[in-house]
């Protein structure tokens, strides 16, 4: 295999969790939430929140240019390419930049709801091709999620 398709693969798939054989799209919101996790472990808020920052732009970009790759390899919209789900959870988690793990694995839940059941829109993202509608309906389920979230921040205080 060539090193850019391996990179390619790395990238579309989280870093191999999109080959899980149950719930690919969940394993790879897990592992972009435990990532976020061990980040708060070592960052304070502020940083935490610029590296969420970070991490969301960077994986837009690389995932939307990887997913598109392996579309042309895999398929339409294939069920390995979970990059768009870390991208989508990550969104959320820029309100939990205390490292809450509460809050975590409540954006965590909301997030795969609103990627499960797409409401609101959600859906029509998918009409776009190639690596941006890959990524546009993770990252729409991702704001709803965030708007979500705060509503429920500020309602519990």
């Amino acid at each position: 295999m060539n090193q850019k398709l391996l990179f390619h693969k790395i990238i579309a798939t989280g870093f191999g969790s999109g080959y899980c054989p149950i719930a690919p799209g969940t394993a790879g919101a897990i592992l972009a939430t435990i990532i976020w996790w061990g980040l708060s472990l070592f960052f304070p808020a502020q940083p935490l929140l610029l590296t969420t920052g970070l991490l969301i732009i960077a994986f837009t970009i690389l995932g939307i240019w990887s997913s598109g790759v392996m579309e042309t390899i895999w398929g339409e919209d294939p069920s390995r390419v979970v990059v768009d789900e870390m991208v989508g959870v990550w969104i959320p988690l820029l309100l939990v930049s205390d490292g809450n793990i509460y809050y975590g694995l409540a954006a965590l839940a909301l997030f795969r709801l609103f990627d499960i059941f797409k409401p609101l829109g959600i859906r029509k993202m998918e009409n776009f091709k190639g690596g941006i509608g890959i990524m546009l309906d993770d990252i729409l389920a991702g704001i709803y999620s965030l708007i979500t979230l705060y509503g429920l921040r500020w309602l519990i205080g």
